[in-house]
């Protein structure tokens, strides 16, 4: 059970505020840390996401993308939902630009990425405080599949960073 201060348990209620809390300062809310997945992605153009930092690594674009699909495979799993929904053929990595630099495609991915957020806090959201704790589909929490997503956001953040460094 999550604890707050110095050993006092939290009610159910107030650790799925704790979640909602880290999934928003992860992906666009103020946060201490620094740059969040969002913020990391502001203002870029087409040109600057789809730049590679050698032929076999990937971009950007494609690592938004990829936030996008495991933020769906997370409400899918507390929804209880079938695979196969997700907007774009395939899973986890996505060939980022498909075609030629295009910034109305990268502009339907980047809303692609706030929507399945959006989605996904609203299924939190939903979830019943009560089994928080309990397991689905494998021997992981709810809470700790959560925050894994949120922590997901962060290291992609940073990763993001650093390629808008090596681009410079």
């Amino acid at each position: 059970m999550p604890t707050k201060g110095r050993g006092r348990a939290l009610r159910p209620s107030s650790a799925k505020a704790q979640l909602l809390a880290l999934l928003d300062e992860a992906f666009d809310h103020v946060a201490w840390h620094g740059t969040t997945l969002l913020g990391a992605l502001r203002g870029l153009s087409a040109e600057a996401v789809s730049w590679r930092p050698s032929p076999r690594r990937h971009n950007i674009w494609e690592v938004a993308v990829h936030a996008a699909y495991w933020k769906y495979a997370v409400r899918r799993r507390l929804a209880g939902e079938k695979r196969g929904s997700f907007r774009l053929k395939g899973s986890n990595w996505f060939r980022r630009p498909a075609g030629p630099v295009d910034a109305v495609a990268w502009q339907e991915d980047l809303r692609l990425l706030i929507e399945q957020h959006r989605l996904l806090r609203e299924a939190v959201a939903r979830f019943p405080a009560r089994r928080l704790t309990q397991s689905i589909g494998s021997r992981s929490s709810v809470a700790y599949i959560v925050r894994g997503i949120a922590a997901h956001d962060l290291y992609h953040a940073g990763q993001i960073q650093l390629l808008k460094r090596l681009r410079r």
